[in-house]
């Protein structure tokens, strides 16, 4: 199970990117790698941010689920939030909002439209 305390915040280097910083906190893999290996400094695309997690080690769902409370919400996610300046990525773990952009929250950054995907690591075992 993912952690809380498993999470480092990390702030978007640039005002287009959100994904890179998202993906970052989630991997641990450092932003100017994340945007290296997408070959991409700029906005990211949900196929970007599926494939990256998945070749890292991690489940997500393929269904984009849309939300309105905290409650509704997974232990972990991947939000796409629709905010007044544009659309956003970001981060819910155990109660917790990690927004590249807005900082470590109780609630939703302001949002008009809200979905998410299911976000888990995959258990890996090893054979003896």
């Amino acid at each position: 199970m993912y952690e809380e305390n498993d999470i480092r915040y990390i702030r978007e280097p640039t005002d287009l990117q959100c994904g890179q910083a998202v993906l970052a906190m989630v991997t641990g893999v450092e932003v100017g790698q994340v945007a290296a290996e997408l070959r991409n400094d700029r906005e990211t695309t949900l196929r970007e941010m599926k494939s990256f997690l998945r070749s890292h080690g991690f489940r997500i769902s393929d269904t984009r689920v849309p939300v309105v409370n905290q409650q509704e919400l997974p232990m972990f996610c991947l939000l796409s939030l629709e905010t007044p300046r544009c659309w956003h990525w970001s981060l819910y773990c155990r109660g917790r909002f990690y927004d590249p952009e807005h900082g470590i929250l109780d609630d939703f950054p302001e949002s008009a439209r809200r979905y998410y995907w299911e976000i888990e690591r995959e258990e890996h075992t090893s054979a003896d």
